[in-house]
C-alpha cells in the first residue's frame, strides 16, 4: 500500500474516503451501529486441492501448515485486489485502513480451563502463503511459549481492577475517543476490536462454523468462521462420481463498507484462490489501491 499524506479528518488507523456517492454517505447515519448493518453469508469451500497443497508444505518443513494459513493468505491476497474490504466505519465516517490486520482468539492449550487471549497480526498486501504462515505462527508461538501475559491480557487485567461504576465510564470514554479518532494509539494497537478482519477456526474444535456477530466497540467490519472438513460425493459431467473435500464457511459483514456486488466479487476471488492455492506462492503482480 502506498504511503499517503495525512489530511484533516484522517485517523491513526485509516484515511477518510471523501469521494462517496450521497447514498453511501447517509448509510452510516441510517444504520449508526455495526449490529444495525450485519449481513450473514454462508457457503462451502472446496479444499481438495488445498489439502494437497497443505501436505506439500508440511513435507517441505513448514510444521503445522494448515487450512487456516491457506484461508488467511487467500484473504490477504483478496484485500490486495479488492481493497474496499479493508474499509471501516467509525464516527459515522467511512475510512480505508492503513494496513491489513487480522485478529484471532487463541488458547495456550486445547483444554477446557486453558487461558485464552486475542492476537493481532499485520500482513503486507504482497504477502505469499509462506509469509503469512511465518508471521502468524510467530505471533502464536510468542504467546504459547511464555509464562507471561500478553500485552492485551495485561490491559484487560488493569481494566478488571477498576470498580464497576468507574469501568462503565472508562469504556464510555474510550468509545467517545474512538468516535472522534482520538483513542490512544497504544490502546488501539492492543485492541482486537480494531482490525481488518476477525477469524475463528471451528474446524479445530470439530464443529461447523458459527455466525459470529461483529462488535459495536471498535471497527472490525468482517468476521470469518470456518468449520471442520467434510467429504461429499459429486456426479461429474461424464457420469462418474468424484469424492471431494469441503469446509463450510460463515461470514458476517458490515454492509456499509461496500456494496453487495463488490462483496460477491471479493468472495468469489477468494474462493478461486482456495481452490488453487498454488497462486499464493508468488506475490501479486500489482496491488490495487482504494479510492480517495
Amino acid at each position: 500500500m502506498k504511503k499517503r499524506k495525512k489530511r484533516l479528518g484522517d485517523r491513526k488507523d485509516g484515511y477518510k474516503i471523501r469521494t462517496l456517492d450521497p447514498i453511501t454517505k447517509l448509510t452510516s447515519y441510517i444504520m449508526p451501529e455495526r449490529n444495525d448493518a450485519l449481513n450473514f453469508f454462508a457457503d462451502s469451500l472446496e479444499i481438495t486441492e488445498a489439502e494437497k497443497y497443505i501436505r506439500e508444505k508440511r513435507s517441505e518443513g513448514y510444521e503445522n501448515f494448515g487450512l487456516l494459513h491457506v484461508i488467511l493468505a487467500s484473504y490477504v491476497r483478496t484485500v490486495s485486489q479488492r481493497p474496499a474490504l479493508n474499509r471501516f466505519i467509525s464516527g459515522q465516517q467511512l475510512y480505508h485502513r492503513n494496513w491489513i490486520e487480522v485478529a484471532m482468539t487463541i488458547k495456550k492449550e486445547m483444554t477446557l480451563d486453558s487461558q485464552e487471549t486475542c492476537i493481532k497480526v499485520r500482513f503486507d498486501p504482497g504477502a505469499t502463503a509462506i509469509d503469512v504462515y511465518n508471521k502468524f505462527n510467530q505471533a502464536v508461538e510468542e504467546y504459547k511459549n511464555t509464562d507471561n501475559d500478553s500485552n492485551f491480557d495485561s490491559l484487560t487485567k488493569v481494566l478488571n481492577v477498576i470498580p464497576r461504576f468507574l469501568l462503565r465510564f472508562v469504556i464510555f470514554s474510550l468509545r467517545k475517543l474512538d468516535y472522534y479518532g482520538l483513542m490512544p494509539k497504544s490502546v488501539m494497537e492492543l485492541s482486537p476490536f480494531h482490525a481488518s478482519c476477525y477469524i475463528t477456526s471451528m474446524g479445530s474444535l470439530g464443529i461447523p462454523p458459527v455466525y459470529h456477530h461483529i462488535y459495536n466497540f471498535g471497527n472490525v467490519p468482517i468476521f470469518i468462521a470456518f468449520g471442520k472438513r467434510r467429504r461429499e460425493n459429486e456426479v461429474q459431467a461424464d457420469g462418474t462420481i468424484k469424492n471431494k473435500l469441503y469446509s463450510d464457511i460463515s461470514v458476517v459483514t458490515d454492509e456499509r463498507i461496500c456494496d453487495g456486488f463488490y462483496f460477491a466479487s471479493a468472495f468469489k476471488f477468494m474462493q478461486r484462490l482456495i481452490r488453487n492455492p498454488y497462486k499464493l506462492d508468488t506475490p501479486p503482480e500489482e496491488i490495487v489501491e482504494d479510492i480517495d
